[in-house]
C-alpha cells in the first residue's frame, strides 16, 4: 500500500507589527546631538563652522554613545600645524576597566591641510578662538562641529537678549491676532 505524504509550506515571518525590532539609539544613527555646547552661542558670536573628525579611543565612542559628552568649558587649540580639542569630558565608560581613558585629556582633530591652514590664519585676529559646538555621528564616526567665534562683552549678550525678547513678544502678538480672528 502506497504511503500518502502531505507538503506543507511554511513562509518565514514578515517583519512587521508581530516581530519587534531594536530601535536604533537615535545619537548613534546620527538623527541626534551627542553633545551640544549652549553656552556658545550666548558667550561668543559664532563666525565660521568647520567639521572635523575626532581621534578617540574605543571606550571614549562608547561613552559618547551613551550621552557622557560635555563641551561646556572646552575649546580648539592650532600647535605645529596640528588641531587639538582641549577640556573636552566625555565621562568614563560604565562597562569599562581599569584601561578606561581618562576624561578631560587632549584629542587630537582630524582635518586637512589646507583647513587647519585657514583655521590658524582665522585664530590669529585679535580676539578669535575656536569653540566646539556639537559633538555628533555621521556614518559612524565621531564629528565635531568647530567655530571661529568672537567673544562677547557684557553689553552685547544684553542686547542678544533684548532682541531675543521682542522677537519672542512679536511672535506671541502674531499668535494671538491669528487666534482672535479664527473665533
Amino acid at each position: 500500500m502506497a504511503r500518502q505524504t502531505s507538503h506543507v509550506i511554511v513562509q518565514p515571518a514578515a517583519p512587521g507589527p508581530n516581530k519587534p525590532s531594536r530601535p536604533r539609539d537615535p545619537v548613534a544613527s546620527g538623527e541626534r546631538d551627542a553633545a551640544h555646547n549652549r553656552v556658545a552661542s550666548h558667550n561668543y558670536f559664532l563666525l565660521e563652522k568647520f567639521e572635523a573628525g575626532v581621534a578617540l579611543r574605543g571606550t571614549e565612542v562608547k561613552s559618547i554613545r551613551e550621552g557622557h559628552a560635555n563641551l561646556k568649558d572646552s575649546y580648539g587649540l592650532i600647535k605645529d600645524g596640528e588641531a587639538f580639542l582641549l577640556n573636552v569630558h566625555i565621562g568614563p565608560y560604565s562597562h569599562g576597566n581599569i584601561a578606561n581613558h581618562d576624561a578631560t585629556r587632549t584629542r587630537k582633530l582630524l582635518l586637512h591641510r589646507e583647513e587647519v591652514r585657514k583655521l590658524l590664519t582665522k585664530t590669529q585676529i585679535k580676539g578669535h578662538t575656536l569653540i566646539p559646538t556639537r559633538l555628533y555621528f555621521r556614518n559612524g564616526r565621531v564629528k565635531c562641529e568647530l567655530a571661529v567665534a568672537k567673544g562677547k562683552q557684557d553689553w552685547d549678550k544684553r542686547e542678544t537678549e533684548k532682541r531675543r525678547e521682542a522677537d519672542r513678544e512679536a511672535r506671541a502678538a502674531v499668535n494671538a491676532s491669528k487666534h482672535r480672528m479664527g473665533r
